[in-house]
Formats: C-alpha cells, structure tokens, sequence
C-alpha cells in the first residue's frame, strides 16, 4: 500500500512560509484599530488568501504536477501581464530584504553599539554568502532558525500570555471609541503575513493531486492565524495602546517595539526570548527570500550556476536593498506595506484572473474547484484591489492613521 503524505506535515510546511518577519509587524500595524478590529482584519485577510491559493490549485489542473506559477501565468493570461507579475514577485522580494536588512541593523545596533548602518552592511554580507554559497546552506541554517524560532516564540509568549492584563486588551484605559476606521490600513501588512503563494505548485507536486493539498493550504493558513492571533493578544494585553506612539513615530520597527515590550516586561528572560525570536524571525525571512529571489534574478538574467555566475546573482539580489536600506531607512512597517500593496497583484488579482480564465476554458472541467464562483472571483479581486488603493491612500494622508 503506498504511503500518503501527511497534511499535517503539508500544513506545517505552508505555516513555516507564512509565519515570519512579517508578523512583527502586525501590532504597529494593529495598534490603532486594536484587539478586536486587529483580529477580524487579520482573520478576513486569512480567509481571502486561502481561497485566492485554492484559485491558483484550480488553475493548475490539466498541468504537470511540477508546473511552476510563472508558466501557467504566461499560458492563460498571456506574457504582458505574466511581466506585471514577474515585475510584482521582484518589488516583493526586494522591499522585504529592504525591511529585514533596515531592521536587523538597528537590532544589532541596539545590542553592540556599533552603529545601525555598519550592522546593515555586516548582517548582510555575512547572512548573505549562505544564499551565495549554496541552497544547501540555506536548508541547514533554515532547520537551525526554524527551530530556534519555535522554542524563543513558545518560551517569550507564554511569558507574556501568562501576563496578559483584560483592561490592556479591551483599551478599558484609553479614551478611543472608533477603532474601526483604523482597521484599513493594516490590511497590507496582515496581506504580507500570508503570502505563501510560490509554494502552491510544491505542494500540488507533493501530494499528486488538488483536493489534499487544498487541505494541506487551509491548514496551513489556520495555522499561521492561530500564532498572529496569540501574538496580538499578547502584546496587545501586556504594552498600554498610549506606548504604541514612539514604536510607530519610528515607523514601526522591530527594535523600537522590542524595547517598548522589554519596558513592561519584568522577566529579563522572557524579553530575551522575544529578542531571540524577532532576530530568527528576520534572518530566516531573509534568507528563505533571498533565495528567492536570488533564483528568480539568475533564470532572468540566465547567469550560470558557476562562482562567477552566482556572485552576479548575489550582486543584483542583495546590494539594490541594502543601498536602499542605508540610504532611505523608511520604517519596518511601511515597507511591509509597501510589500503587502505590492503582493497583491500575485497573491489576490492573478490567482482570481487564473481561475476565471481556466472555467472559461473548460467550463465542464471536474477536479478541485475554489469555493463561491464567479461572486468569489470579483470579492477576491477586488479585496486585492482595495487593499493597494488603502495602503495608498494612507500613505497620502486620505486615511485615518493611528499615531498614539
């Protein structure tokens, strides 16, 4: 009898893309609309991105199980908005190593004292020759993280959950009655939280067929909403809304809402733990993107797998982020914003466009189908849509922001 894959090892993998610098950003993000409206904003997002990657499974039927993303793109929709895609993955990747090297740097900062700059240049060199060197490399130090990650998160959490105080979580201390209209715009961020969407194909390979690896994408996604869920809860029930100012006043970065954590935490070693969390968080991150984008760089440009090759790849996958990173350090949390407004042309519009053109090809076709027809297809891209337009709208000043 031949032995099926697991979905809870499918679910897992499909979590661990999810889950990862990304989440850091979800309380800056969050701070304005707060516990509640934080919750149903991320939720929502969880439910559009499961069912956008059940569209793009859809999508692939009638295809090689190894086919990749881009060739489907190109086939259905045909090459100019395959380009717009393509160009969409790169701003993607890009601007998430810009995120990840701007506030590496100022942690390492915040730990030596040898400046923020300096330890952009330093983190990126050093982490950045493991992408260089091999996809093996990565895969090694990957483990290592994954595993540092989940024993830091469940050690920093419960310090913190077991903490959690209802006054802090309900803002019963504030004087805010309209949370709501501060939800919009931390739609991008919680968008980036889910963007697992590259990996769709693996998991159609893995399982040979549509209908478990739907399950493997769901699980996954329940998953990844279950750790933002108790993250929120636990920074929200421990940090005053009112400390939220100087956190999102330095445009939400990690080690400005690290030290506003470690100022209400008693336990040093629990706020340890969350320093030990959020720098595995980052690197992983950034190497797990690295690479892709490193691999996408070296197919486009059709540099070779020699050293000479790869240093090339190197050269146009990390020095453009970090220059940008040293010359205009926006803030973590506008450019996973940024990112999040950006992914939604492959993460919401192209998944949606996909299954709408495969049912308009074969509208007979049996196999998996994503849930809410053609209603589903419009809600799907228009929430894409929307959540662009709203990141922005803020970023012109047209939407309400939180500012403490």
């Amino acid at each position: 009898m031949e032995h099926k894959p697991s979905l809870v090892g499918g679910a897992c993998i499909i979590a661990g893309v999810c889950v990862g610098a990304g989440m850091l950003g979800l309380p800056s993000a969050g701070a304005g609309a707060w516990s509640l409206w934080s919750m149903l904003a991320v939720a929502l997002t969880m439910v559009v991105m499961t069912i956008s990657g059940w569209m793009l499974l859809e999508s692939y039927k009638g295809y090689p199980l190894r086919v990749s993303f881009d060739t489907v793109t190109r086939d259905l929709l045909g090459e100019k908005v395959n380009a717009l895609n393509n160009l969409s993955v790169y701003f993607v990747g890009g601007i998430l190593l810009y995120a990840y090297i701007t506030s590496a740097g100022l942690i390492i900062d915040g730990m030596t004292g040898m400046g923020s700059h300096w330890a952009s240049v330093l983190f990126t060199l050093v982490f950045s020759v493991l992408v260089w060197h091999s996809t093996r490399a990565v895969d090694r130090i990957s483990v290592l993280l994954v595993i540092l990650m989940g024993l830091s998160f469940v050690f920093g959490i419960s310090g913190l959950s077991m903490n959690i105080r209802l006054d802090l979580l309900l803002d019963r201390v504030g004087s805010e009655t309209h949370y709501a209209q501060y939800a919009l715009v931390m739609l991008p961020v919680a968008l980036t939280s889910f963007g697992y969407h590259h990996s769709v194909s693996s998991m159609r390979a893995y399982y040979g067929e549509e209908r478990r690896a739907s399950r493997a994408i769901l699980g996954g996604t329940v998953i990844a909403l279950t750790f933002y869920l108790i993250w929120l809860a636990s920074v929200f029930g421990n940090l005053p809304r009112s400390e939220f100012g100087p956190v999102i006043a330095e445009g939400g970065n990690v080690d400005a809402l690290l030290k506003a954590l470690g100022s209400v935490i008693e336990s040093q070693a629990v706020a340890n733990a969350l320093n030990a969390f959020s720098m595995a968080a980052i690197l992983s991150s950034f190497i797990g993107v690295g690479l892709g984008v490193f691999d996408y760089l070296a197919d486009l440009f059709k540099f070779d797998n020699s050293r000479a090759g790869r240093a090339k790849s190197w050269g146009v996958t990390f020095l453009p982020p970090l220059v940008f990173s040293l010359l205009f350090p926006f803030g973590f949390v506008v450019a996973i914003g940024y990112a999040g407004a950006a992914a939604t042309v492959w993460a919401c519009i192209i998944p949606a466009l996909l299954a709408k053109k495969s049912r308009e090809l074969a509208p007979q076709g049996g196999g998996f189908k994503a849930p809410g027809g053609q209603p589903m297809v419009v809600a799907v891209i228009l929430f894409g849509v929307l959540t662009a337009i709203f990141h922005l709208m803020a970023m012109a000043g047209m939407l309400p922001i939180y500012t403490g």
